[in-house]
């Protein structure tokens, strides 16, 4: 296991999607980027405390080559937050607290967002964590639960104080949920009053967003979720603008398709078909989205049951992209 030892390194971060970037997702950008900080999804305080054992628990599956890896936790109860940490300790290389999650059943029992409201909760659970565990300790947070209620500067300075070590900033609120726009302004002001340093998330899909938001924020680094659907080397070309001004393109319709076809396969081989295939549909769009009819193509892969005919239908959209472009 591989742990961080100088977090002004990391310049890039796999921001974690629930149902999405599983063990497999993680393994497709640790292909590209041997420096991205994968995060695991976000992993239920109560749920790892009910089952220590995370041999069990596919959600907690991980592979050796993953790492540096962070386990993001969510919940609000000192307690279960400490003794869920301590329970992954052995397997982390940092702790992320998510105080940033907006979803109605999550928030509605005072996680994730909501989690906002209660600064000097997530001081004490950081602490407790720190102290129980060793490990480093960063936090996801937004702008405030609302619009009139914004707190993420006075927030981010109690979360420095109490020891985390980074923070990442999705410049929306909690209201706003996906909608709207990322106000990166506000990333740059909390920049400016923290000493840790503070990753950008929100709205970072190119590395063209990347470059405008770190220019703008001048923070240490991005956090890109969505982005990275459809696209797994764009944690890597952005490292490599970023330390290397150097620009590379993103990949053309047919290493897309290489890239869905691997995906594909390793999740049927992680859940089976039945089950791989249908966790498989929701990323269908995000690698064909480009093409001439992509609409068409989506109704139809979502429909399959079978690999083969999955893989028939991506070699014949390779098959017409080649004749249009002849």
């Amino acid at each position: 296991m591989q742990k961080i030892t100088d977090i002004k390194s990391i310049k890039v971060i796999q921001a974690p999607l629930a149902g999405i970037s599983d063990v497999v997702f993680r393994g497709m950008i640790r292909k590209y980027s041997s420096k991205c900080l994968m995060t695991t999804e976000m992993l239920s305080s109560e749920m790892i405390c009910n089952n220590p054992d995370i041999n069990k628990q596919r959600i907690l599956k991980f592979e050796d080559f993953e790492y540096p890896l962070s386990f993001q936790l969510v919940g609000h109860k000192i307690d279960k937050m400490t003794t869920a940490a301590k329970i992954v300790a052995p397997i982390a290389s940092m702790i992320d607290i998510n105080c940033g999650c907006p979803v109605k059943k999550v928030v509605v029992s005072g996680d994730g967002s909501a989690m906002m409201k209660t600064p000097e909760l997530v001081c004490d659970i950081i602490k407790s964590i720190k102290d129980s565990t060793g490990l480093l300790v960063s936090v996801k947070c937004r702008l405030g639960w609302t619009a009139q209620s914004e707190n993420y500067l006075e927030f981010g300075a109690a979360v420095e104080k109490a020891g985390a070590d980074f923070i990442t900033l999705h410049a929306r609120t909690r209201s706003q949920m996906y909608q709207g726009t990322s106000d990166w302004n506000k990333i740059k002001l909390l920049k400016k009053e923290l000493k840790i340093p503070v990753f950008a998330n929100g709205d970072i899909k190119t590395i063209e967003d990347a470059k405008k938001c770190l220019e703008l924020t001048e923070c240490n680094g991005v956090s890109i979720g969505r982005g990275i659907m459809g696209d797994f080397t764009l944690p890597y070309r952005i490292e490599k603008y970023i330390n290397e001004n150097i620009l590379i393109q993103e990949p053309n319709l047919e290493e897309k398709i290489g890239m869905l076809k691997e995906h594909l396969r390793q999740e049927v081989e992680l859940m089976g078909e039945i089950n791989g295939i249908k966790f498989m549909r929701k990323f269908f769009n995000y690698y064909i989205s480009s093409v001439r009819n992509a609409s068409k193509y989506r109704a139809c892969l979502v429909t399959l049951e079978k690999e083969k005919e999955i893989l028939d239908v991506l070699d014949e959209i390779l098959h017409i992209h080649s004749a249009d472009e002849s």
